[in-house]
């Protein structure tokens, strides 16, 4: 069992790492060929775009449950009714976004309000980038089919080549040709459409691996649609849950000025780290516990729950040990500020907390997704988030309003976000488990 928890983890881990390099590259290429409004340019398109895909993460999600579990059942023709059904419904997402891409815009412009000179410049590189929707959002929905069908390596091949086509097309573009800032974004967006097709190619050849009939549309192609939606309606509105809770939760400590908030970002990034590690784990619990649902065997459902839980442990007990013991070392290679280095001090527990609290979350999160309990996911997430607000308000009431007690309220509330997230699932699943 550790032995297929660590083929399916291990790669979705180097992708997950991989995945950010895409737009530290721009930010970087951006610096060295213009003014500071080049730079908040491409860092602002980056979390336009991040906002808008981020809400689309239900396609890689409802699909590597569904997948995983025709795998187990060996249903070559729902396995490849899903791929179709999937990358039609994410392609078809994309042409939205792209015909709605002006709105859009000003929509994202308008709740971030950057300067007007960088507002310009944003303008000019989502109305580039905004053309790959459609490959972005199909490849994102054929990871989650590579994770069904038991097979993360694609998925890192797909992520490291999307990084490298990237790296040489944006150098390329903007020192030999001279395109300067349009040459960043065409870049992207050349990637995004590599990765889209380079997927495909991956598909077709899985595919042919596991005997599966060719990819083509058909009635039979939409007959599970109002399932597919159903969970990922739970996936969405679950999403939208978190998104109130992580925004509350940059607003609350931006209330207690710049120094907490930017040592609350810097331990957020650490969290951050530790979620591409865990999330690696969370992808072996969506590819095994699918194909064990599917072929209805409880045994080896609870082995898998039992080895992805080993797993967690060791990383919550090596992250969780880092960041309490070198939190501060870490902190100064993200910041050369020594203000906001010396205030970490003052918040370095929650930085060894955060892992202990979290893991039981990221874990289920796998299982559930493969087990398509989507409605019980929000159930718990919903839940949480009531806590969340529960204990930031509840004790907010019986402490001191300076900025440091109120921070550290802040963390505690997110700390008991996560751990009940985990505590929810566990109770829900020994429900669940009962069916197979």
């Amino acid at each position: 069992m550790h032995r297929r928890i660590f083929a399916i983890a291990v790669p979705a881990i180097v992708a997950n790492i991989v995945v950010p390099l895409l737009g530290l590259l721009d930010l970087a290429i951006a610096g060295h060929i213009g003014a500071t409004a080049m730079i908040g340019a491409v860092a602002v398109g980056a979390t336009m775009f991040n906002l808008t895909y981020w809400n689309f993460g239900f396609l890689r999600m409802g699909t590597s449950g569904m997948t995983a579990q025709a795998f187990g059942r060996n249903d070559r023709d729902d396995c490849a009714s899903l791929f179709v059904r999937s990358t039609i419904v994410a392609a078809s997402i994309g042409a939205a976004i792209v015909a709605l891409q002006l709105p859009l815009c000003e929509l994202l412009l308008w709740a971030i309000e950057p300067s007007r000179d960088v507002s310009a410049l944003v303008e000019r590189y989502f109305g580039i980038c905004v053309w790959g929707a459609p490959a972005l959002l199909a490849t994102m929905s054929i990871s989650g089919w590579f994770v069904g069908m038991q097979n993360s390596v694609y998925q890192m091949i797909v992520s490291i080549a999307v990084n490298v086509t990237n790296i040489v097309a944006s150098l390329v573009l903007v020192f030999v040709f001279d395109a300067g800032f349009v040459g960043i974004a065409l870049g992207t967006l050349i990637a995004q459409w590599v990765g889209a097709l380079l997927a495909l190619a991956l598909a077709i050849r899985l595919g042919r691996r596991h005997s599966l009939p060719s990819f083509r549309i058909s009635r039979d192609s939409f007959a599970g649609m109002g399932r597919f939606f159903k969970i990922n309606t739970h996936i969405f509105l679950r999403s939208l849950c978190m998104m109130a809770v992580m925004l509350f939760f940059t607003a609350a400590g931006a209330r207690s000025g710049d120094t907490v908030l930017a040592v609350n970002a810097l331990i957020m990034q650490l969290f951050v780290v530790y979620s591409y590690f865990m999330d690696g784990i969370a992808y072996a619990g969506e590819a095994l516990c699918g194909r064990y649902a599917g072929e209805g065997n409880r045994q080896m459902l609870e082995r898998s729950v039992h080895g992805l839980f080993v797993w967690g442990v060791a990383v919550m007990c090596l992250f969780s040990a880092v960041y309490a013991l070198g939190g501060s070392a870490l902190t100064r290679l993200l910041t050369t500020d020594a203000t906001v280095v010396d205030a970490f001090s003052d918040y370095r527990l929650w930085a060894g907390v955060i892992p202990i609290a979290g893991m039981a979350a990221f874990v289920w999160d796998g299982v559930f997704i493969g087990l398509t309990a989507t409605r019980q996911m929000l159930v718990s997430l919903a839940v949480s988030s009531a806590m969340f607000f529960a204990a930031y308000f509840g004790i907010s009431a019986c402490v001191s309003a300076d900025a440091g007690a109120a921070n550290n309220v802040l963390w505690l509330a997110f700390v008991v976000y996560l751990a009940s997230r985990g505590i929810a699932q566990s109770i829900l699943f020994r429900r669940i488990v009962r069916l197979y």
